[in-house]
């Protein structure tokens, strides 16, 4: 998974970036129209994968991973800037899967905003409308050439650039009435053909409202589908996760305790991502390695062979299954064997978070 975290100047987003990736990286700064993206790489800290880990005693630990970006370079347009997308920005921006879009709540007189006063709402607001302006840009273009293709006759197959054409025009409705593509009920398969289109709108984004250390939630409504709204501390938050990075456990659980933190926002942005992208995790066992795999919820056993290696989807015979809560609760898969709870299961079995697999595969 990939997300990219993006916000205006001075929202805090930096802040927010080394809260969720444990780190210390310093702020990306637009010049010139240029922009810069740090990335880390963090991983899923699934206690199951420990407990897994403790029980089959592997040679390696591999727990599932995200890749977060920090995207400098974001701004608001205006009638001498121009837009505030560049298209080298533009080009990272449509090759991520999904973004954390940080929305600045806090007072901070040696941070001045540059609108010269807080107002989370207006730059919710003006983000959204860089990104929608920018699709609609991209969809008005290929509507433009599409119509010139079936004009003169030079449409291959002018069913499907007919068909091509009602979508495109359905989503330039909705965009110039001021909605993202996010609200459009779109079919798998034309989800796939958008694709290569890299559209802002369309891809599922997380909401965090930068609060300060003691600031009241300001109740932001953010109704959308595909789109979550959360509040977080960030000076705070990173704080946290930098004695957490330190090792400093006992430090950590005391300012926890005071301010009220039951879980680092490294945790609980993951999970929150792993709702957004309607992901799950499924682990595979043995000596050798311990490992937890992301899949999508609605994935049959024949994806979850193709997310270990291609080879094992192509050869796929059968997939033996044992919940993660039956292979802990009855001691081991000699246990969850005896109890029946070690299944043998076809290409239609429908993954579970939290499945144990071994694929059994033939080429």
């Amino acid at each position: 998974m990939k997300l990219g975290i993006i916000g205006l100047p001075s929202s805090g987003k930096t802040t927010i970036f080394n809260a969720l990736t444990l780190g210390n990286a310093p702020t990306g700064q637009s010049m010139g129209g240029r922009f810069d993206v740090v990335t880390a790489v963090v991983d899923v800290r699934d206690p199951r994968v420990d407990v897994l880990s403790r029980m089959f005693n592997p040679k390696k630990t591999t727990y599932a991973r995200i890749t977060y970006s920090d995207v400098a370079g974001l701004q608001r347009s205006d009638d001498e800037a121009g837009s505030g997308l560049s298209p080298q920005l533009l080009n990272h921006l449509s090759g991520l899967e999904g973004f954390v879009h940080v929305v600045r709540a806090f007072e901070n007189a040696s941070v001045p905003h540059p609108d010269g006063r807080v107002d989370a709402a207006r730059d919710l607001a003006a983000l959204d409308t860089e990104f929608l302006l920018s699709d609609l840009g991209v969809v008005e273009r290929r509507i433009e050439k599409i119509q010139e293709g079936l004009k003169k006759g030079a449409s291959k197959d002018k069913a499907a650039a007919t068909a091509e054409l009602t979508l495109f025009e359905t989503m330039n409705e909705t965009l110039t009435a001021g909605q993202p593509l996010r609200v459009l009920d779109l079919s798998d398969e034309q989800l796939k053909g958008l694709r290569g289109y890299g559209l802002l709108t369309l891809k599922p984004k997380i909401v965090l409202i930068n609060l300060g250390d003691d600031q009241a939630d300001p109740a932001l409504a953010y109704d959308q589908p595909r789109a979550i709204l959360a509040t977080i501390r960030g000076r705070l938050e990173m704080e946290l996760a930098q004695l957490s990075a330190a090792g400093d456990e006992e430090t950590l659980a005391m300012f926890m305790d005071e301010f009220g933190v039951t879980e680092l926002s490294l945790d609980r942005v993951i999970h929150l991502s792993y709702d957004l992208m309607g992901l799950q995790s499924f682990f595979t066992v043995g000596e050798d390695e311990v490992r937890a795999w992301e899949i999508a919820r609605d994935a049959n056993a024949v994806d979850a062979a193709g997310a270990i290696h291609t080879d094992l989807a192509k050869g796929f015979i059968r997939a033996e299954v044992v919940h993660y809560d039956d292979l802990v609760g009855l001691g081991g898969m000699a246990g969850a064997r005896t109890a029946g709870k070690l299944r043998q299961e076809g290409k239609t079995y429908m993954v579970r978070d939290g499945d144990v697999l071994n694929i059994k595969f033939n080429l």
